[in-house]
C-alpha cells in the first residue's frame, strides 16, 4: 500500500491530531521517502499477525456479514462479538455456521461470542467491571459493549492492535482496504498510544435511480463541525482539523484500547476523541506514561467508497443526537457552544428542550479490570464462546 504521510498536525496538550492523509495505491513495495510510505506484503503480514479485527454485529443481513469477513486479509485474527436474536430464527447460530464454513476453507483463525453470554456477564460482576452491565446484570446492548468484549478477547489472544470494522458493508474490498490501512499507519506510530481513524472517500446514495457520490454523510459533516468549534473555542484559534468524528472503521494499538473510555450507543466514535482531548489535554490524567509519550490520532482517506445498509431518518436522527451530545456535555463546551448546538438539534426537530440532550453513559478503562480473574470467570463459564484456529 502506498500513502501519504502527513503534512500538517495540531496539538492540543499530549494529544496530536494529524490532517487527512490519502490512500494513492492499495498495492505497493516498501517506499520510504519525507512525503509517500509505501509497504511492502510482508511488513503488513507482520503487522497483520499482531491485530485482530473487531466485527460488533446485530441481525445483520447473512450476505453482508459473510463478505465482510471474507474480506479481511489473512494473518489478522478475526472477532466477532454478536448481540443478534437467539430466539425463533436464530441468527446467532447462522452467523457460528458461517464462520465455521469459513475456517474450514480458509484456515484463518476466528473467534465468536454472544455479547448476552452468561459467562461474560459474570466475568464482568466477579471483576467489578458493573458499568457495562443493565438491571438484569447481563451485558447491555450497544456497539460500546461490544467492541470492550471485542477488545477484551483481543487481549486475551495477545493481539498489540485493534481494529474495528463493521458488519454492514456492501462492498467486501473496502473492508481489505481499511485493514491494510490500519496495519500500516499504526505502524509507522511514534508513541505506542495511537489511533487510525478513516474518512471515506465516498459515500454513495441512489438519488432518483442512479448513484449520487457525496463526500460527507448526513451525520459525519455536522459532528466534524461542532467538534472542531469544541476546539476553536476552547484555543481561540478556528480549525478544522477533525474530519472523523463518527468514524466507525477505526483502530487502535493495545496500549490505547486499555485506557480508553468508551460511551453507549451511537456516541461511542466521537466520544472517543472528546474523552482523549479531556483526559489528556490539561495533563490531570492517572495515565501518566500515555501523557508523556503523547497520544496520535492519524485521519486516513480511502480510495474505496463505503456503502452501507441504510437505515433510516429516525437512525440519522438518534445518531445526530448520540453525537452532539457528547460535545454538549464535555466540560470544554462554553454556553455559546452548548447554544449552538441546541438550535442545530432543534432547528433538526431532534429536541424542543435542553433537557432532550442527555448525557450518554460511558464505561471506565479496561484496565481497571483484573484481567486474569475475568479470563479465568468467563473460560470457564462461557456458553458461547467459539474459536475456530
Amino acid at each position: 500500500m502506498l500513502i501519504e504521510l502527513p503534512k500538517h498536525s495540531e496539538v492540543f496538550g499530549s494529544v496530536k491530531i494529524y490532517e487527512v492523509q490519502k490512500v494513492l495505491k492499495l498495492e505497493s513495495g516498501k517506499v520510504v521517502s519525507p512525503l509517500i510510505r509505501g509497504f511492502s506484503r510482508d511488513e503488513l503480514e507482520d503487522v497483520f499477525s499482531r491485530m485482530a479485527v473487531i466485527i460488533p454485529v446485530k441481525d445483520e443481513r447473512i450476505h453482508l456479514f459473510d463478505g465482510v469477513i471474507r474480506s479481511i486479509p489473512d494473518g489478522c485474527r478475526i472477532i466477532v462479538v454478536s448481540n443478534s436474536r437467539r430466539i425463533e430464527q436464530d441468527m446467532f447460530k447462522i452467523e457460528c455456521d458461517i464462520i465455521s464454513n469459513f475456517h474450514k476453507v480458509t484456515g484463518q483463525n476466528v473467534t465468536i461470542v454472544h455479547q448476552k453470554d452468561p459467562g461474560l456477564s459474570l466475568a464482568f460482576k466477579e471483576t467489578e467491571y458493573n458499568a457495562i452491565l443493565d438491571r438484569t446484570g447481563v451485558v447491555r446492548d450497544g456497539k460500546g459493549e461490544g467492541m470492550i468484549v471485542g477488545t477484551l478477547l483481543a487481549k486475551m489472544f495477545g493481539c498489540e492492535y485493534v481494529g474495528f470494522v463493521d458488519a454492514d458493508n456492501y462492498i467486501p474490498c473496502s473492508v481489505n482496504e481499511y485493514v491494510r490501512i490500519y496495519a500500516g499507519v499504526l505502524s509507522l506510530a511514534e508513541t505506542p498510544y495511537a489511533m487510525v481513524r478513516l474518512h471515506w472517500r465516498y459515500k454513495p446514495k441512489v438519488i432518483e435511480d442512479r448513484l449520487y457520490f457525496r463526500k460527507w454523510g448526513r451525520v459525519s459533516e455536522i459532528t466534524n463541525k461542532y467538534l472542531n468549534m469544541l476546539l476553536s473555542m476552547k484555543t481561540g484559534f478556528e480549525t478544522i482539523i477533525v474530519k472523523t468524528g463518527n468514524a466507525g472503521e477505526h483502530a487502535m494499538t493495545m496500549n490505547l484500547a486499555e485506557i480508553i473510555s468508551f460511551s453507549t450507543g451511537f456516541s461511542v466514535e466521537p466520544y472517543q476523541i472528546v474523552y482523549l482531548l479531556e483526559e489528556f489535554w490539561n495533563g490531570e490524567t492517572r495515565f501518566k506514561d500515555a501523557l508523556s509519550s503523547g497520544v496520535s490520532i492519524y485521519q486516513v482517506e480511502t480510495i474505496n467508497p463505503h456503502v452501507h445498509e441504510e437505515k433510516g431518518d429516525e437512525h440519522v436522527r438518534d445518531m445526530l443526537l448520540s453525537s452532539l451530545s457528547v460535545i454538549y456535555h464535555s466540560r470544554f463546551a462554553n454556553d455559546n457552544l452548548k447554544l449552538k448546538i441546541f438550535e442545530e438539534l432543534k432547528e433538526q426537530e431532534i429536541v424542543k428542550s435542553r433537557r432532550e440532550i442527555r448525557r450518554c453513559m460511558a464505561m471506565p478503562p479496561i484496565c481497571d479490570i483484573d484481567f486474569k480473574k475475568f479470563r479465568d470467570v468467563f473460560e470457564r463459564y462461557s456458553e458461547t464462546l467459539k474459536t475456530f484456529g
